[in-house]
């Protein structure tokens, strides 16, 4: 690009109705839809995942949305590189790109840039696994509190996976992450961001959480993670089975816990996520938020983003 160009990003908890905000959007301007979502990536984790309808996605097509299989493993690196090119080919075609979604270490790779950082180390993620064990990942959140209090702020002190990957940066480059982190470099600094942040009371988002996962059992969410568990060749550790949601009834499914158990579990891990996602946004300083019904959103984002389209 030789001239700075524009990309609108929305953003926002789970449950908030992003996904309705941006199809008004896109009924309103040439943009074309861009998911930002880890879970949506996978085909066959349709319910659990809120995945727009067939009949929407056919009307308002998504990119990145049906692209892999749930064997297959898909990263912020991965998703930068596509987005830069999705970026491009939209821009030929003179439309806007419009992000919508909810992993929002995706959309840090993508604004902010991602840092060198080192390879796995299976040793210490063994043994560092065997320490949760005996002491519970809250206590190593503690540890990660004393020792990175940046990264901290963004971890939930139940996230496994980024307090082992916060621990084990530092243990293997002798830095603190959030260090590492803030030499990363935006990938696309001839592109005007503009963001937009839905938010509403927490309760009224608790209670919107609660609502649509026991919408999405009476819709089959059980049996779609019944055929996942049953093909034989995902295992719980997988990310895609790391979803929010699909781990609980995988659980469940496993012998682990009864239905109820599961359920009121992964109600509580929607919860989780959505506190997590709002403490990322919260840290966005050029974030503009947005908050009201569909009609009120729309107009909202419209004065926003009317001088992008002259």
């Amino acid at each position: 690009m030789t001239a700075p160009s524009s990309a609108i990003v929305l953003l926002g908890p789970t449950a908030v109705g992003k996904t309705d905000l941006a199809i008004e959007l896109a009924s309103r301007y040439p943009v074309e839809l861009i998911s930002v979502d880890s879970a949506l990536v996978y085909r066959h984790m349709d319910i659990g995942t809120g995945k727009p309808s067939p009949e929407l996605l056919q009307k308002f097509p998504h990119h990145l949305v049906d692209i892999l299989d749930p064997m297959e493993s898909y990263s912020a690196g991965q998703f930068v590189r596509d987005v830069t090119q999705l970026i491009a080919d939209i821009y030929s075609r003179d439309r806007v790109p419009l992000l919508v979604g909810g992993t929002m270490l995706y959309f840090r790779a993508l604004l902010r840039g991602i840092a060198a950082m080192p390879e796995a180390d299976p040793q210490f993620r063994a043994d560092l696994d065997r320490r949760a064990l005996q002491v519970g990942w809250p206590t190593l959140h503690a540890e990660l509190v004393q020792r990175d209090p940046v990264v901290a702020q963004r971890v939930g002190v139940n996230d496994a996976q980024r307090i082992q990957r916060a621990l084990e940066v530092m243990a293997l480059t002798g830095r603190l992450m959030s260090d590492v982190q803030a030499e990363a470099k935006p990938p696309l600094p001839a592109v005007n961001f503009v963001l937009l942040g839905i938010n509403m009371e927490r309760e009224q988002l608790y209670a919107r959480i609660e609502r649509r996962f026991m919408q999405m059992m009476q819709q089959g969410f059980l049996r779609e993670v019944q055929q996942l568990y049953e093909r034989g060749d995902l295992r719980a550790d997988m990310p895609s089975m790391r979803a929010v949601g699909y781990r609980q009834l995988w659980n469940h499914l496993a012998g682990q816990w009864s239905l109820d158990e599961a359920v009121a579990q992964g109600v509580l891990a929607t919860r989780h996520l959505a506190r997590r996602q709002l403490i990322w946004m919260r840290a966005e300083p050029d974030l503009h938020w947005l908050a009201g019904g569909v009609d009120s959103l729309a107009e909202q984002a419209n004065s926003l983003i009317a001088k992008i389209f002259g």
